[in-house]
């Protein structure tokens, strides 16, 4: 959510003309110290904490009575409805927000710092039963930079620990995560920077926690980078509603001190790789152990994070052929802890000629089933191969639409009332692609599924040769749209290299995206949104034309 003093001190400015305001920020409070100014604020704790009244997204009067230790909500009569943005987001924090820096945090740090891991950040709150509509929350800021001053424009991680009301965060749902003892629900949206929310299904006064917990997390997901830098910790109340009463008792920020497990995982060992192709690899090896345990694994190329895997293998895409790679695996634990790297694998992916040239044979027997208005699933007999069959590629008309490690696919996202032609090619290990199966003749059901009364926005933040795009599709037509599968053709060489809220495909620069099982209906007048990271080079213009189940859609 917009939450950030620049915009609401521009929106301020605007309203009174010439008067010119700046964030002030008073001396060290020892004594209680009474902060009703919009954006004033003090220091705490030596000044290694500041703490804010940050009144910006309204314009009726708030009071934050700061004590040595955090704040009180003493005057609020917000009153903004509740699916919209919050009133204000008073805090206490450490490190860099608009230029004004605690003493000591040693913020900006980026993320592959070696302190990184040991950041560890605690509070204590109190929700009084009259407080209003609220969450309370840590914000947490990434930035590309070490930025001090300004808009922070990487991500924005929430760490909703109560709420009341109707109020939700950012974005949809994405998904659900067991950290710092406890269940998430994890939102992702886009304000111009990547928002990720955690709200944890049961409410907490109190938590404890590793920043890179949560922050390892984000990056598993794509949504963050490992370049990145982190610039501010803030803890405090999101009032839509009412306010008075909610208190911050303690808050705590430390680098590489403070209790808990800082002890690393052992380094994986054997890495090693099998199944090596022109465009892949699958890497395996042996198990870290911990004095806790290990939740996870980071796959890197090089230095660049590519993958994380909860197990000990993880499958390689997208190499380029005949081109040699290095990778190396890290272990990390529930405490964000992370190992040193495994041993190096080179591996060189095949090229055009040499080693097996054999293709598998022809898959048989291609029959459908289970055919609705907008799927089937297919079925065929197994290839066989001189070395071995890694997978099938299923090709509807000429186009491949999605591929099988075993011999059944659910094809989804097909028009009502309409014939498909499908077929299936096995491939090997070596790249090689055997020759068409039986083609199979399909017809599917009529239905109300809808499609091409459909409207999409396109948003994209951008960086060097990656960004992340959020795409909202909206039902502009009469009937709800159940199940549905987005196409859109890149025009210039940008990749997929995750997504989320949608299964994402990509054949050169056509891309499909089809829904998931709780995001596939859309009502009438309805929307919803996926998003995807990527990579690019040169220029990143936005696709031109999208199509929702074979119709096209209107571009917003």
């Amino acid at each position: 959510m917009k939450r950030h003093a620049l915009r609401a001190l521009l929106a301020f400015v605007a309203a009174l003309g010439s008067v010119l305001l700046s964030v002030v920020i008073a001396g060290p409070s020892r004594a209680d110290t009474l902060v009703c100014e919009k954006f004033g604020g003090t220091t705490i704790n030596g000044g290694r904490y500041v703490v804010i009244n940050n009144n910006w997204g309204d314009d009726t009067r708030q009071c934050i009575n700061v004590t040595t230790t955090g704040f009180t909500i003493t005057e609020a009569s917000h009153n903004k409805p509740q699916n919209g943005a919050p009133g204000s987001y008073p805090a206490v924090y450490a490190g860099c927000h608009y230029a004004n820096c605690s003493s000591g945090s040693s913020l900006p740090m980026r993320v592959t710092d070696s302190r990184f891991s040991s950041i560890r950040t605690s509070v204590s709150m109190t929700y009084p039963s009259s407080a209003g509509v609220y969450d309370a929350a840590y914000d947490l800021w990434f930035d590309p930079t070490a930025r001090t001053d300004g808009q922070n424009t990487g991500a924005e991680v929430m760490i909703w620990l109560n709420h009341t009301g109707q109020v939700q965060p950012v974005g949809s749902r994405v998904g659900t995560v067991n950290l710092a003892g406890a269940t998430w629900d994890v939102w992702f949206g886009n304000s111009g920077w990547n928002v990720i929310s955690y709200v944890r299904t049961t409410s907490t006064t109190s938590i404890d926690f590793n920043v890179s917990t949560f922050w390892n997390d984000v990056v598993s997901r794509g949504y963050g980078q490992t370049s990145w830098y982190m610039t501010s910790v803030q803890a405090g109340f999101e009032p839509w509603v009412g306010g008075t009463g909610l208190a911050v008792n303690n808050f705590s920020y430390s680098v590489g001190t403070g209790g808990g497990d800082t002890s690393p995982p052992t380094a994986p060992s054997n890495l090693r790789s099998s199944n090596v192709t022109s465009s892949g690899v699958t890497l395996a090896w042996n198990a870290s152990s911990d004095n806790v345990g290990v939740t996870g694994y980071d796959v890197f190329r090089g230095t660049t994070m590519v993958g994380t895997a909860s197990g000990t293998t993880f499958n390689v895409t997208g190499l380029s052929a005949s081109t040699t790679y290095s990778f190396t695996v890290r272990a990390r634990d529930a405490a964000g802890n992370t190992s040193s790297a495994s041993n190096a694998v080179s591996v060189t992916t095949t090229g055009g000629g040499g080693g097996d040239t054999s293709p598998p044979t022809a898959p048989s027997n291609l029959r459908s089933s289970n055919v609705t208005s907008s799927g089937v699933t297919l079925a065929w007999n197994a290839s066989s191969d001189n070395v071995g069959v890694t997978g099938y590629d299923v090709v509807q008309g000429s186009t491949v639409v999605g591929t099988a490690s075993g011999t059944t696919f659910n094809v989804t996202g097909l028009s009502a009332s309409t014939t498909y032609s499908f077929t299936v090619r096995a491939r090997d290990a070596a790249g090689n692609t055997s020759s068409a199966s039986n083609a199979v003749s399909v017809t599917t059901t009529g239905g109300g599924g809808g499609g091409g009364s459909c409207r999409v926005g396109y948003s994209v933040n951008q960086w060097n040769n990656g960004f992340t795009a959020t795409v909202t599709v909206t039902n502009t037509g009469t009937a709800a749209v159940n199940g549905w599968t987005l196409t859109f053709t890149f025009p210039g060489n940008q990749r997929v290299t995750s997504a989320w809220s949608a299964t994402v495909t990509q054949n050169g620069s056509a891309v499909s995206a089809a829904s998931m099982s709780y995001n596939g209906t859309i009502a009438p007048g309805a929307n919803t949104s996926f998003g995807f990271q990527g990579s690019y080079s040169g220029t990143n213009t936005a696709p031109s034309s999208f199509s929702l189940n074979g119709a096209a859609c209107s571009v917003a």
